[in-house]
This record gives C-alpha cells, structure tokens and sequence, in this order.
C-alpha cells in the first residue's frame, strides 16, 4: 500500500482547470447515467416490459438499470489498465463518448408496442454500454484532480468529480420536472421521457470540448516514463498484491452508493405510489436536497485535508448509520416538511461520506496502478450497493407492505461500510496538508 506520490506543487491555473474538467464531465456522464434511474421509476416499466403487473414492470426496470452496474468493473478494468499504461485523458474523453452514444441510442429507441421484444434487448444493450462508460470515468475524473491538486488540497480538489455526481443528479431532476408537471396527460409517456436523453448530445459536445483541453499530471508522466519491474498488466498487479485493500474500499462505498441510488431512484416510485404524491412533489423534494447533498460532500472533503481522510470517514459513516435508520420513518408521516427534512439530512450525510472518497482511493495505490485499483474498489462497492438497492427495496417493500423492511437494509448496509473503513488500513501520510501532517489512526 503506497501514499499518493510527492510531486511538485501543480500550478494553481493547472488544477483549477484539472478540477473544472472533472466536475463538468463528471456532471455530464452521471446525467446520462441518473436520467435512466428516474425513467426506470417513473415509465420504463409500461414502455418496454407491458402485460405484466405494476410492481413486475418496475421491478423489470430496475433490473434494466441494474446492467448498468453489472457492465461498470467491465469498464473500470479496461479503462483503468489503459489509464494507467497511456493515460487518464484518452480514456475520459472514451468514456464520454460511449457515455453520450448510448443515451442518446435510448431516447431513439422505440418500445415494445413498436418493435416487440427487440425493444427491451436493446435497452438492455445500451444500458451495458452505459454502464462501460461511467465505469471508466469515476477512477480518471477523480485521478485528474488529485493528481493535479496543489499540496494539502486534495482532498478538496478531489471533491471536484464527486461534487458532479449530485449536480448530474439535479440536471437530471430539473430537466425532469417541467416535462412532468406541464406536458398534457400521456405525452410524458408517450414522447416527453425522451427528451432528456436526446438533449444529452449537447451536454456531451460541451463536455468533451472542455476535457480535450486537460493535460496529464506530471506524476503520472513520471510513473509512466519510470523503469518498473512490475507486471505489464496493472490489474493483475492489483488483483495481486492489493486485493484486500480493493475489497475493503469497495466495502466502504457500498452504502454510500446504494441508499444513494434508492434515496434518488426508488423513492420517486415510493412517494408516488405509497405516500400519494405527485411525480412533480417527488421530483421538488430531491431537487432541494441536492444543494446538501452537495455541501456534505465539499465540507467533508474539506476537513479531510486538515483532519485526515479516515477521521472524517468514520465519523461519516457512523452517521450515516443514524440517518439511514431514520430516513423511512420520517418519510412516513407524509407530511411535506418532515419529508424535506429526511431527504436533506440523508443528502447531507451520503456527501460527507463520498467528499473524502477520492483522494482515499487515490491515496491507496501507487500511480503506476492507481486508475485500475481506485476504479476497481469504486466499481465493486457500486454493483453491491447502487446496482441492487432499488430492486431489494421494491422486493422488500412488496414482500413486508411496510417499510421497516428497507430500513433495516439501509442500516445492515450503512454498517457494513462502516466496519469497512475501520478495517482499512490507511497508509502513513495518507493524506497532506499544508503543514505536511501525517493520517490518524492508520
């Protein structure tokens, strides 16, 4: 296990512009990747999967946005070998266009009443397509902030993509929200789903003109040119000498990731179908919260710098226990203002457990097999966690009709990462400060 390599301070002009890169095109990806989770609840379900029951469909959906997670190591693994053996910039500017091709695929696809079964098989081919994108563009966004972050910064400026996982979640939303609250009945299910996909080629265009411009750290230029003895093949490398760690990181995101992905995705059908809201109230309510969501993640990335990356992960994590066992409850009462409440602290506290991630992982491998063993421990915790959520949550709910059932998932999961973080072991130094301060607790 290996600190993140000293390099010489990056200039301020380099990093902001490293970070600006991967937040942009991080917002982008995760759009395309989020707009798919709010159709899948929302009308997937009767457009590609009819003739059978409600919770059936859905559940068909959201085995469709499954795939995803399933296709996202695939596309950790390859990009992250070529990552670390050509560089972060080709394989980011990969993902982005794999990314863009396959969303804009979907909003062009016709359903089932149109092509048969040709229509689900081929909505599952995209969504692996998908899922091969975002899996290569977490472990390079994150590597082209870090990398490029000036001394005692990194956790901060690693923030930068993490912060681009919830603004692509809040672009998803409001785009979203007009087309449910103002489109005449059936359009939104006849036509308007669409729309956010096709508008996908013009944020993908915005994204890759931004990301053609970043320039690889001179630490990785460094490892790369360096003589090695190592295997040719980083995962191998990792798989290896480093597995325990992967497994361990994958560990600690696996709650992050999945109560994520039902407090984003499931909870729209929740509120919907058993609380009696609207689409639109769902919709508003995930939309306010993100701007927390959001703060979590810079606060925390924030006080990893000062404090250490395990500290503010553990204390996190613990609290992420508290909320995940409040979260339904609250949700319960249906009333509006308890409701924001349980989405904004959930929001909060999944981003105080996600700031710090990024340079964590980064700091956890060396730079010559970094992008594959930080993609790799990324992916791992997402197909456990983000890739399962929704549908053990719908099976649960069906199986239980109440939902203590979920909560008692969110809070297994919750302590599973944090019986994760607290058996990893951080190395010394394991993060820098302006002050060069040494990691607690490793």
């Amino acid at each position: 296990m290996t600190v993140l390599d000293a390099t010489p301070q990056a200039s301020a002009v380099a990093a902001r512009k490293a970070a600006l890169g991967s937040f942009v095109g991080t917002a982008i990806e995760w759009y395309d990747f989020f707009i798919y989770g709010t159709a899948a609840a929302l009308v997937l379900g009767p457009q590609f999967f009819p003739g059978t029951s409600e919770v059936a469909g859905t559940l068909a959906a959201f085995a469709t946005l499954a795939v995803g997670f399933i296709a996202r190591p695939i596309g950790g693994m390859v990009m992250g070998h070529f990552g670390d053996r050509v560089g972060r910039k080709s394989m980011l500017v990969t993902s982005l266009l794999l990314m863009g091709f396959a969303t804009v695929a979907i909003g062009l696809l016709p359903n089932y009443a149109s092509i048969g079964v040709a229509a689900p098989i081929l909505l599952v081919a995209l969504r692996f397509v998908q899922g091969l994108g975002v899996g290569g563009e977490w472990g390079g966004a994150v590597l082209v902030a870090t990398e490029n972050a000036p001394a005692g910064k990194r956790g901060l400026y690693g923030a930068a993509p993490q912060i681009g996982v919830p603004a692509g979640v809040l672009i998803a939303n409001l785009v979203y929200l007009p087309l449910t609250a103002f489109l005449p009945d059936g359009a939104f299910e006849a036509w308007g789903w669409r729309v956010p996909f096709l508008a996908s080629a013009v944020l993908v265009f915005v994204a890759m003109w931004i990301r053609l411009g970043l320039e690889e750290s001179a630490e990785f230029r460094a490892a790369k040119d360096a003589p090695t003895t190592e295997h040719k093949l980083p995962i191998i490398e990792v798989l290896t000498q480093h597995w325990k760690t992967v497994l361990l990181a994958g560990g600690t995101f696996i709650a992050t990731n999945g109560i994520a992905y039902a407090y984003m995705v499931y909870v729209l059908k929740y509120g919907e179908k058993t609380l009696g809201f609207s689409n639109t109230t769902m919709l508003m309510l995930l939309i306010g919260s993100c701007p927390f969501w959001m703060a979590g993640m810079a606060y925390a990335a924030w006080r990893s710098d000062l404090v250490g990356r395990r500290t503010v992960y553990i204390r996190s994590s613990s609290a992420l226990v508290v909320a995940a066992a409040l979260f339904f409850p609250l949700m319960d009462t249906a009333v509006l203002p308890v409701m924001f409440v349980a989405m904004l602290g959930l929001g909060f506290t999944l981003g105080c457990c996600a700031g710090p991630q990024s340079a964590l992982f980064a700091e956890l491998f060396p730079a010559q097999i970094r992008y594959s063993g930080a993609s790799l421990g990324y992916q791992i915790g997402a197909i456990l966690g983000g890739g399962l959520a929704p549908m053990i949550a719908t099976s649960l709910f069906a199986a239980t009709g109440t939902s203590l059932s979920i909560t008692g998932y969110f809070v297994l999961i919750a302590l599973i990462s944090l019986v994760s973080i607290l058996l990893l072991r951080v190395p010394s130094a394991g993060h820098t400060t302006v002050h060069n301060s040494v990691e607690e607790g490793a």
